[in-house]
């Protein structure tokens, strides 16, 4: 499935989201859960549009749209983080600057109510590009960012998914939802960059970790390229570097022409799904280029999405939507 567009004239700056994919169909999905998911998508589509409209850069922009769906309990991320095995939640996110390639990154932090926030202090206050853990959550205090208590990520739904994993034995929920959240975007300065943010697979165990804060595999940018952000089975996207090998290819086409067209790329990201899914993985990703060209593949039944540019927004959620 996709939802992209191909423009003669690139517009000025583009925002492209998500906020998961996986089994999202109409049968599964109420009324009240579908109009309050595309409201929360609207809110962030304005977060990060505001920056962009106004001349503002794609980091900050990002960075204001991963915040506002980590904040709305619908999505697995910040607020509504799903939980471990151990009934505990742990935070995990990435963000990338396509300028210089600088990146930031956390994984089981535990305390800090914008994940994402906390990895871009890393990038910017750190001289490392991923911490973990206790010492993600002490460099969190250091830095002053807004803490909060672990009933302020859990919620009631969350509890029974996990109770429902557990009753079933299974190891996690790999072939339910995928709640991941992500932004990409392109500014007026040409510049790209990507944000991801995730509570990871309910009923995860012994610290596991996914593709969302791999630098390359769930989130990358690069103004060569375009900025990409991916959600679904993280264990196959590793193992692909799925984000990069997107942007090495865009590269590698642009050597061969000054301007890699829409369709052009969205074959490319076709092809990195498909040999995620050829090791028996599913899932999705966003992409902006350097163009302009905004691009939403996956190859579950749906996606939480969202499109912004100077020509307008809009949001979609079942496979079927344009």
């Amino acid at each position: 499935m996709s939802d992209s567009r191909t423009e003669d004239r690139a517009p000025a700056w583009r925002l492209v989201i998500h906020g998961g994919c996986g089994v999202l169909d109409r049968s599964r999905i109420s009324p009240e859960e579908d109009r309050a998911a595309r409201a929360a998508l609207e809110q962030a589509l304005e977060a990060g549009s505001a920056i962009l409209a106004g001349g503002g850069e794609a980091l900050d922009a990002v960075e204001a749209a991963a915040r506002a769906l980590e904040d709305d309990p619908h999505f697995n991320a910040g607020r509504g983080s799903v939980f471990t095995f151990q009934g505990t939640i742990e935070l995990d996110a990435a963000i990338m600057d396509g300028r210089e390639r600088a990146a930031g990154a956390i994984t089981g932090a535990t305390a800090t109510r914008n994940p994402i926030s906390l990895a871009r202090a890393v990038m910017e206050q750190s001289p490392h590009v991923m911490l973990s853990r206790e010492g993600a959550d002490e460099f969190s205090r250091q830095q002053d960012l807004e803490q909060a208590p672990p009933e302020y990520f859990a919620i009631p739904e969350r509890r029974r998914q996990l109770e429902l994993m557990r009753s079933r034995d299974d190891y996690f929920d790999i072939d339910v939802k995928y709640g991941t959240i992500g932004a990409v975007a392109l500014d007026v300065h040409g510049h790209v960059a990507a944000a991801t943010s995730t509570g990871g697979l309910t009923g995860k165990r012994w610290g596991r970790i996914g593709d969302a804060p791999i630098i390359g595999a769930g989130t990358y940018a690069d103004d060569r390229a375009g900025a990409v952000s991916t959600t679904g089975a993280g264990e196959y996207f590793i193992r692909v570097a799925a984000a990069h090998e997107i942007c090495a290819r865009i590269r590698f086409a642009r050597e061969r022409t000054d301007r890699v067209t829409a369709e052009q790329v969205q074959a490319i990201a076709d092809d990195v799904l498909a040999e995620v899914g050829a090791l028996g993985g599913h899932g999705g990703l966003i992409l902006v280029t350097p163009w302009g060209d905004g691009i939403t593949r996956f190859t579950t039944a749906g996606m939480y999405r969202g499109d912004a540019s100077p020509e307008g927004r809009s949001v979609a959620i079942y496979g079927d939507e344009e």
